[in-house]
């Protein structure tokens, strides 16, 4: 602790909020629109294809292992659909792209938004992982490097 270190401000922890209502609403409404287009339903109503996958969705997105912390689906790494029912979720969030910013263009940014950010703090965490191996091979080939010397000098 250094002797000005009373005299700065203190750092705030981040808030860490609750996305799940918000990315469910955004869910329910890209999955409105993909069953409107590509089923010919009408309204807030859904085919029962489309209403057991959100079921699905909705019940994965409530026992997501990251809680409150969870990133935006399509980003995430892990799987948690099952490999049939991620394609056909995944399908329907690109596919449903061009009517969701038509219809709820606001929405759409913030969306949008939200995935280039989990981008860029992926590309990061990879560099710096990049970076601490190359440190580790490094440090590792000096240790070779300097006992190898340590032998020929006996």
């Amino acid at each position: 602790m250094g002797i000005f270190d009373r005299f700065l401000p203190k750092k705030k922890q981040p808030e860490v909020k609750n996305t799940i209502p918000q990315e469910k609403a955004n869910i329910k409404k890209t999955f409105g629109v993909y069953c409107n287009k590509h089923h010919s339903t009408k309204g807030e109503k859904l085919c029962p294809k489309c209403t057991a996958l959100l079921a699905t969705v909705m019940t994965k997105i409530n026992r997501c292992p990251y809680g409150i912390t969870k990133p935006i689906c399509d980003r995430c790494e892990r799987q948690c659909f099952g490999k049939a029912q991620n394609t056909e979720f995944m399908k329907i969030m690109t596919s449903s792209s061009k009517g969701m910013f038509l219809k709820h263009p606001m929405m759409t940014m913030k969306h949008k938004m939200a995935s280039l950010s989990v981008d860029y703090a992926k590309r990061e965490q990879e560099k710096r992982q990049a970076e601490k191996a190359a440190a580790k091979k490094k440090n590792a080939e000096a240790k070779a490097k300097a006992k190898e010397e340590g032998q020929k000098e006996k």
